[in-house]
């Protein structure tokens, strides 16, 4: 089969390219590479790279298309506080011109990488897909639109698949340390201190970035009666944020490093909320099974460990890297008005 991935050079979409590669199948990669193609040099002679926005849409990126993995956009907090309005354009507005596109031109899948931020606010409680979610900020409230805008257009030709990813952890090619897991393992190498805002009491679903691509390959090619129109959680298991410390922190005993833990103020955005992923299991028979503590292991194997300060590179982290792209385009437009 031939699958699209938008946002295919990402953190998740070039590991869900590999697994994709591996199963045999073809895989085109739309994406406007804003941390180049290094991340994809394993991989990049077996795939088909269209360099795309998808705010500009083209018909011609689903010629030949079995199934998309929709994975591109602004993908957290900051990112979507820092520029709503594109964030609603890439995350909610591009979703919907993509699902009318699948569903005009034939392609009968497409599978949605949602977040579980859209639990935050309800409360205490375990959360299955039947809440009544009612998201909040930028980010969280785009992906519930987009999640709409997919559902409206499923009909008997075209099957939307909603992933409702927990906190992504782990390595990827395309590494990223502005994810709680990660960003711990960093902060203890770096400083030897992780920081606990607010006690670190706050409940996060987790799930690592291997499984999340396993369950959109899943989705992508089961059979239609056990996906159409369905939202799925996936998630690992359910995290206190002190806990994700107590882990990073016993890990890197085993390597000598002590790890101070300190209380800090509460962010002005608190995240908040469980939820669980018996639906996944039952309908689909899978279960994302990389715990924390494989992930922090195989993350502290792979870090070189006498070039840490390497980790603060702003390409590892989604806002700093924006925001100097940003930098260099006002730049380069300055200069041009007076040359």
């Amino acid at each position: 089969m031939k699958f699209l991935v938008t946002g295919g050079a990402g953190y998740i979409g070039v590991e869900l390219c590999r697994q994709l590669l591996d199963a045999g199948h073809d895989v085109v990669v739309v994406d406007r590479f804003y941390f180049g193609l290094d991340p994809l040099k394993d991989i990049e002679g077996r795939l088909t790279l269209i360099n795309g926005d998808l705010r500009s849409w083209k018909d011609e990126w689903l010629d030949g298309i079995d199934g998309v993995a929709h994975l591109a956009g602004l993908s957290n907090d900051p990112t979507a506080e820092y520029n709503p309005d594109a964030n609603w354009q890439m995350n909610a507005v591009a979703t919907d011109v993509l699902a009318k596109a699948c569903r005009r031109l034939g392609v009968p899948r497409l599978t949605f990488g949602s977040s579980a931020s859209v639990y935050d606010g309800l409360g205490p409680g375990m959360f299955d897909e039947t809440a009544d979610v009612k998201p909040r900020g930028a980010y969280s409230t785009s992906k519930k639109a987009a999640e709409e805008f997919l559902l409206a257009a499923a009909d008997d030709r075209f099957s939307p698949v909603i992933l409702r990813q927990g906190t992504v952890y782990g390595y990827s090619p395309r590494m990223r340390f502005d994810l709680v897991v990660n960003t711990f393992i960093k902060d203890a190498l770096l400083h030897g201190k992780l920081f606990l805002h607010g006690g670190g009491w706050q409940w996060r679903p987790l799930v690592d970035v291997k499984d999340v691509a396993r369950a959109h390959v899943i989705c992508l090619t089961a059979p239609r009666e056990k996906v159409h129109a369905q939202i799925f959680n996936v998630m690992q298991e359910n995290y206190q944020v002190r806990q994700l410390a107590m882990l990073v922190s016993g890990s890197l005993s085993l390597y000598e490093r002590r790890v101070q833990l300190v209380d800090a103020p509460l962010p002005s955005i608190v995240r908040d909320y469980r939820c669980n992923n018996i639906k996944m299991t039952q309908a689909l028979g899978f279960t994302p099974a990389i715990t924390v503590l494989e992930s922090i292991d195989d993350i502290l194997k792979r870090v070189p460990l006498d070039r840490i300060q390497d980790l603060c590179h702003p390409r590892h982290y989604n806002i700093a890297w924006m925001t100097l792209l940003e930098q260099v385009h006002v730049s380069q437009r300055e200069y041009a008005s007076i040359y």
